[in-house]
């Protein structure tokens, strides 16, 4: 299932362009991985009809997950979920008023037969890793970029071990 073309593999939705810096995250990751996506701005509440236009065209135009960021009442996730059978991937977007704590419990809380996985507040790059996983499911080639990617987080994360260890040492 390797991809040879630039058909969008993942769609990056927002409720509103102020989503963008965090919703960026994911996109970042995206190319990096050289996974083709795209991005929209489509409002449950405010366009309705076009967010059940691009969710339910979502699997026959190639898409094979979709993220979706939204804060405050946060039921863009859910809306879209509700419109496709394609996995979606709900990112709570922090706000000022309840710090994010609305927008993850409107996500996370979805009735039972229509499931959303839900990352952190803000957390748009778990969200992105957790579809290249997916992804990666059925694409050996997408396998082995998400390996290697594993194996640099483990590097990085012994080379802070190992400076730590020498600042304890210093101090002996």
């Amino acid at each position: 299932m390797s991809q040879t073309d630039n058909t969008p593999l993942v769609g990056i939705l927002m409720g509103s362009d102020s989503d963008f810096d965090t919703m960026k995250e994911a996109a970042l990751v995206f190319d990096e991985f050289e996974i083709p996506y795209e991005v929209s701005v489509i409002s449950a509440h405010r366009t309705p009809k076009e967010l059940e236009n691009y969710a339910s065209s979502a699997r026959s135009r190639g898409l094979k997950t979709i993220i979706a960021g939204a804060g405050a009442a946060a039921h863009l996730p859910g809306v879209t979920a509700a419109m496709t059978t394609l996995p979606v991937i709900g990112v709570p977007i922090y706000s000022k008023k309840l710090s994010g704590q609305d927008s993850l419990y409107s996500i996370v809380q979805m009735p039972a037969g229509i499931p959303i996985a839900t990352v952190g507040i803000d957390n748009a790059r778990n969200a992105a890793l957790l579809a290249i996983q997916m992804l990666a499911l059925g694409d050996s080639e997408i396998m082995q970029k998400f390996e290697e990617f594993r194996k640099r987080l483990a590097e990085a994360s012994m080379q802070k071990n190992k400076k730590v260890q020498e600042k304890l040492n210093a101090l002996s």
